[in-house]
């Protein structure tokens, strides 16, 4: 007579030494310890269909799991007691509702085997982006980015059922390690909705996210650079070549992010004439609005200066069919040749030091710079395309003013306290700078 399976008793079985020894579950009718004279365990699932008889082999026993459980186990992987009745059960569903579960991992089978790489992670991430992140999200190179350095080179020829939360955990951990907590971050934030999208397409049961939680806790960062930075990082900018040198010195004199001033294509630019334009396109504006940024004679006077290379038409770029990136590296030499001037100019080399900062303070310590200017904040929000803050909520819908001549007004000023500092004219002579402003 059948009796209950217990932890205990999974663990006890052993083998007669010369046939296979079967122990019905007397919890879950059909479930079997299958034991093999060489001690091998494993979970099986006895039924009938059509009459005849059926075995799903659910996979190795796996006495106890150290780790949290996951939401569903793929079959063939190491089963719990407590996992191997859910996946029974799983089963026994899937038969009541007219699937053979047998057949049906035998046909999942056939078709990885007929395409070996289906299911690599590799193969699945490209599909992801294409499918999934083009029509969606204009920041659709950034996730290419995360898996080309970050998840392809640990993961990408494992398959996507062979990924577990400890994997997730190690990947993430590593990343935090080496000092880049951000990064593992926006890692995870993508594995998340890359698993989601598997589990949509029927790759997979369960994600190997679930019960994870995000590595790092951010804070909302007030950094912004002080006049004497901001004098050092000009300096240090201008002494870089193409791309990058300018480049930088264009994201502090617009105010702009990242992605869309290293992206800049000379369609975007009207330069000539006493209102030269950049227009960011709807399509590479992170708020999906396109956006006039009125060019002060300073940035136009860089732009011009750019050579022009490949027939694609971006600004910056050193193969002339994409845009330039590897901003990691050009920051880090960047900070480095700003701490060379600090300590140049240091009563004390040694005692010199620069705080951290990130390219996007630059976007930040603009828009400080014009309040301090007098500029008013709505002229500011419209210089950075803010949807929210003044112009949200009902605001929105009926003011369409476009605020194109205070923009301008509030650039060229800005660009004018910069080369003031650049200068060593006097940076803080606000008052002027705001007879310019208004």
């Amino acid at each position: 007579m059948a009796s209950v399976l217990t932890v205990k008793a999974v663990e006890a079985a052993k083998p007669n030494g010369q046939n296979r020894v079967e122990k019905p579950d007397a919890a879950l009718p059909g479930l079997y310890l299958v034991v093999q004279p060489t001690g091998a365990r494993s979970w099986a699932l006895r039924y009938r269909r059509e009459g005849k008889p059926a075995k799903l082999t659910i996979g190795p026993v796996l006495d106890r799991r150290d780790d949290d459980p996951p939401e569903a186990l793929a079959i063939g992987q190491p089963h719990t007691l407590i996992e191997a009745r859910k996946a029974a059960r799983s089963a026994l569903q899937a038969l009541a509702e007219g699937k053979d579960p047998a057949g049906t991992l035998r046909a999942r089978q056939a078709a990885a085997k007929a395409h070996p790489d289906r299911d690599l992670i590799e193969q699945l991430g490209a599909n992801f982006i294409d499918r999934y992140c083009k029509p969606r999200n204009r920041r659709w190179e950034e996730v290419e980015r995360q898996f080309k350095s970050e998840i392809n080179p640990k993961w990408g020829k494992k398959r996507a059922q062979d990924i577990g939360k400890r994997d997730v955990l190690d990947l993430l951990d590593a990343i935090v390690d080496r000092g880049s907590p951000v990064t593992a971050n926006r890692v995870f934030a993508t594995l998340r909705r890359f698993f989601g999208w598997l589990i949509e397409r029927d790759v997979l049961k369960a994600s190997p996210c679930a019960g994870v939680k995000k590595p790092t806790a951010e804070q909302s960062r007030n950094r912004m650079l002080i006049d004497d930075e901001i004098r050092l990082f000009w300096e240090a900018a201008s002494s870089f070549d193409y791309p990058f040198g300018p480049m930088w010195r264009l994201l502090l004199l617009t105010g702009q992010r990242r992605e869309e001033v290293s992206g800049m294509v000379r369609k975007e630019l009207a330069l000539e004439g006493d209102k030269p334009l950049w227009t960011i396109p709807a399509s590479r504006a992170k708020n999906g609005i396109a956006h006039a940024v009125p060019l002060s004679p300073v940035a136009v006077h860089i732009i011009k200066a750019l050579p022009r290379i490949g027939k694609a038409g971006f600004v910056f770029t050193t193969t002339g069919e994409a845009h330039v990136t590897g901003y990691s590296r050009s920051k880090a030499r960047l900070d480095a040749s700003m701490l060379r001037l600090l300590q140049e100019d240091a009563d004390d080399p040694k005692s010199a030091k620069l705080v951290g900062w990130t390219l996007h303070d630059l976007r930040r310590t603009m828009a400080s710079g014009m309040a301090r200017l007098g500029i008013n904040l709505p002229v500011i929000e419209k210089v950075l395309n803010h949807t929210s803050g003044s112009f949200g909520g009902i605001v929105s819908v009926y003011q369409h003013h476009d605020f194109a001549e205070e923009k301008r007004r509030a650039l060229d000023a800005w660009a004018s306290f910069v080369t003031s500092l650049v200068d060593d004219k006097p940076a803080a002579n606000v008052l002027e700078m705001k007879a310019v402003a208004k």
